[in-house]
C-alpha cells in the first residue's frame, strides 16, 4: 500500500532530541523515513528513501555539519529543509542562507512553531510556477526565479529542464515515463532520468502532451513506447509500472481499435 503521509527525514546526533523531535512529528501525522546522527548517514538514507522534507539540525558530529548535509543532498535533488539549531550567530545564519531553507527555528524547538514551519515548507515548496513560452525570454526567466528547478520551457517537440543548475534539453518523444514521488516527479528516458520539483498532475497539465498519458496514480507513460501491458501492469522499454484500474479504461481508450 503507498504511503499518502508526508515523508521527513530527521538529521539530528543528540540520541534523546532525535527520538523525541520522531515521536512529535509521528503524533502530528507525519511519517519519518529514518534519523540520522551524521550527514553521510543522512545522504545514504536520503538516497534510498522518498523523502519530502528533511528537519536537520545544524551542529552535528563528523565530517560534514547540518549545512554542508543538507549541500550534499540538494546536489541530488531540491527538498524543502527546517533547520534546527542552539546556534544563531551571523555567520552560522548566513552559511544556512545558502542552501534556501525554508525555516531555521532555534531550540528548543516548540511544538507550533514547528508545525506552521512545515505546513509553510511544504505549501512554498510545491507552488507552481507558470511555464515560460519562448516569447518570455531565458532572461526573463531566470530574473523572476534564478534558482528555480521547476521552470519549463518548451519548443516545438521538446522542452528545456533545470538539471544540476543548468537548462538540458529533452524531446518529448524520447520520455518513456513520469514517475511521481512525493513533491517531485522524475523523468525517465532511454538515457538518463531527470527530477523536477513538480506533481505528476502538474508537469503533465504544463506539458499538454497527447502521447503522455496517466496510467497510475504514481505513473505516466508515452503511448508510442508500450511493448505490451496486462490488466495490471504496462511494459515500457526496461521499465514494468503498474496500470491502475481507475485509469484503465482511459489507457485503452489511446488505442484504435480494428
Amino acid at each position: 500500500m503507498e504511503n499518502d503521509q508526508i515523508q521527513i527525514l530527521v538529521i539530528e546526533d543528540e540520541a534523546i532530541l532525535a527520538m523525541d523531535l520522531s515521536d512529535t512529528l509521528e503524533e502530528e501525522g507525519y511519517y519519518v523515513v529514518g534519523i540520522a546522527n551524521n550527514g553521510r548517514k543522512a545522504l545514504e538514507l536520503f538516497k534510498t528513501q522518498r523523502v519530502d522534507l528533511v528537519v536537520c539540525d545544524i551542529q552535528l558530529k563528523g565530517d560534514w555539519d547540518g549545512i554542508e548535509t543538507i549541500s550534499q543532498i540538494q546536489a541530488i535533488r531540491p527538498v524543502p529543509v527546517i533547520y534546527t539549531t542552539a546556534l544563531s550567530d551571523k555567520k552560522t545564519l548566513e552559511r544556512a542562507k545558502q542552501t534556501l531553507p525554508s525555516a531555521y527555528l532555534t531550540k528548543p524547538i516548540l511544538i507550533n512553531n514547528l508545525r506552521i514551519a512545515i505546513e509553510l515548507a511544504l505549501h512554498n515548496f510545491s507552488h507552481k510556477q507558470e511555464v515560460v513560452t519562448p516569447d518570455d525570454g531565458l532572461q526573463g526567466m531566470l530574473e523572476k526565479d534564478p534558482l528555480s528547478r521547476e521552470t519549463i520551457l518548451r519548443i516545438d517537440n521538446l522542452i528545456f529542464i533545470k538539471h544540476n543548475y543548468q537548462f538540458v534539453k529533452i524531446l518529448l518523444e524520447d520520455i518513456l515515463l513520469l514517475e511521481a514521488d512525493g513533491a517531485y516527479t522524475t523523468i525517465v528516458t532511454n538515457e538518463r532520468k531527470y527530477a523536477i520539483r513538480l506533481t505528476i498532475s502538474t508537469l503533465l497539465d504544463r506539458l499538454s502532451e497527447m502521447q503522455l498519458a496517466r496510467v497510475h496514480r504514481s505513473y505516466a507513460v508515452h503511448i508510442k513506447k508500450v511493448e505490451g501491458f496486462t490488466d495490471r501492469e504496462i511494459t515500457v522499454g526496461k521499465h514494468t509500472v503498474p496500470l491502475g484500474r481507475q485509469y484503465k479504461q482511459a489507457f485503452i481508450q489511446q488505442f484504435q481499435v480494428w
